[in-house]
């Protein structure tokens, strides 16, 4: 579980933000729901954490934040040449920001250990990197300065001079480490890859693949996709996947002879270009009575029934295994009914007895209406004078025990919201003269 992520100098962000998972000691009465809440040794950790703003105001940079952070983890020992950029896009409003490197830390518990890990970095180089565990004390395991590495003997005998002197200065002692079958840094990155998940509400292309992929090969899943269809009121009384190859008569036919010579020349296998596709069974009915069943494409369903099928299979990846789903735009699509139980979801206990954890960006302000996110779980983000992201929690705010987040929120008490009162009078007064 993620306890915090501080991010600086990267986009939008410019002083150092973080977003803690931390649970506060809160008194109010409609507070006190301990379903929201992971006791992890003598830490409470919260289940979700929901980021609201305006828009252009930061929520997605942060989104992007986390998914740099991983992918680099992941990719730098392995996809970065000597020499290649970082890829990192450092603040740009600020002049001072070019003199200064991005940074990115996270602390996060791995089984009975708590890991705080960053680095920081510009676009060439990474010019620091640090890893320390906690038990009931800090204990440093590496530290790195530019091309300069301190190493503490417990990791001494996997990280040998040999593996610090094959550490590019754009790629990540970590990731390195982990290339060089280091058990410590191996089990880091595959939390990293199985344990924290990053995905889009609004382009589902890539996780609608790897939910169609699970319903193909996984006969546990394909119940619980199928009945959580059902049970969502979409119509939709079954799933299916069709196998579309190059020969079939569904594959796209302006396509067929570009992907021919695609395979020739690029000595692509052609099973490679197998497509899956799911479809959706409704009932055929004949006047009152049903006749039979009719398959029909998923592209031919709403969207946001396209997004709710897509989105199951990351979210039933982190509830069985209890990692951390971080979704920008959740609601986008998707009723406000469904977006509070997957929620609801998260936040109870019978529901994520794995202790999976939820961080979503939305515009959904009905969830601070109903109860059902304690103060220290709504975050905002606002942008200064100076155009850089400011991160604040509303446990930050002192509020009532009957306060209504929502109308203090849409007034303006919490900020993070747009500025928009001289929007339309700008319109009216355009109309009025023709304009």
């Amino acid at each position: 579980m993620i306890t915090e992520f501080t991010v600086s100098n990267f986009r939008s962000f410019y002083q150092p933000v973080t977003l803690s998972l931390l649970a506060s000691h809160l008194r109010d009465g409609n507070e006190l729901d301990e379903n929201a809440i992971v006791t992890a040794g003598r830490l409470r950790l919260l289940r979700s954490a929901a980021i609201y703003g305006a828009n252009a105001s930061g929520k997605s940079n942060l989104i992007r934040a986390f998914s740099f952070m991983r992918g680099f983890v992941l990719h730098s020992a392995t996809r970065l040449q000597a020499g290649e950029e970082t890829g990192i896009e450092r603040h740009a409003l600020r002049n001072e920001a070019r003199q200064q490197p991005a940074s990115f830390q996270i602390i996060f518990t791995l089984g009975q250990e708590r890991y705080r890990y960053g680095f920081e970095l510009d676009e060439k180089t990474v010019q620091s990197e640090w890893l320390y565990r906690t038990n009931q004390r800090e204990a440093r395991l590496f530290v790195r300065e530019g091309q300069e590495f301190d190493v503490a003997s417990t990791l001494r005998r996997e990280a040998p001079r040999s593996v610090q002197n094959q550490t590019r200065n754009n790629a990540l002692f970590l990731s390195v480490l982990a290339q060089y079958n280091s058990e410590l840094a191996q089990n880091l990155l595959d939390w990293f890859r199985n344990r924290l998940h990053i995905i889009s509400g609004l382009s589902d292309v890539g996780y609608r693949r790897y939910t169609i992929k699970r319903f193909e090969q996984e006969q546990r899943f394909r119940e619980r996709v199928i009945e959580l269809i059902r049970l969502a009121d979409t119509g939709i009384n079954g799933l299916t996947t069709k196998t579309i190859s190059l020969d079939s008569p569904d594959f796209p036919p302006e396509l067929r002879e570009l992907t021919r010579k695609l395979i020739e020349e690029k000595n692509i296998p052609e099973s490679e270009l197998v497509q899956l596709r799911m479809e959706a069974v409704h009932t055929v009915y004949d006047a009152d009575s049903p006749t039979g069943e009719i398959h029909l494409d998923m592209e031919e369903e709403s969207e946001g029934t396209q997004k709710f099928v897509a989105l199951l299979g990351p979210l039933l990846d982190a509830l069985e295994n209890g990692a951390t789903l971080i979704v920008d735009e959740l609601d986008a699509r998707l009723h406000p009914q469904l977006t509070r139980e997957l929620v609801r979801l998260f936040n109870s206990k019978e529901g994520n007895p794995n202790q999976a954890q939820l961080i979503f960006a939305t515009h959904d302000v009905g969830l601070l209406s109903e109860c059902m996110l304690r103060r220290d779980q709504i975050w905002f983000t606002e942008k200064d004078r100076f155009g850089s992201t400011q991160l604040y929690s509303l446990a930050e705010f002192s509020e009532r025990n009957d306060a209504s987040y929502l109308k203090n929120y849409l007034a303006g008490r919490y900020s993070a919201i747009p500025h928009l009162n001289a929007l339309r009078p700008y319109l009216e007064e355009q109309l009025r003269h023709g304009a």
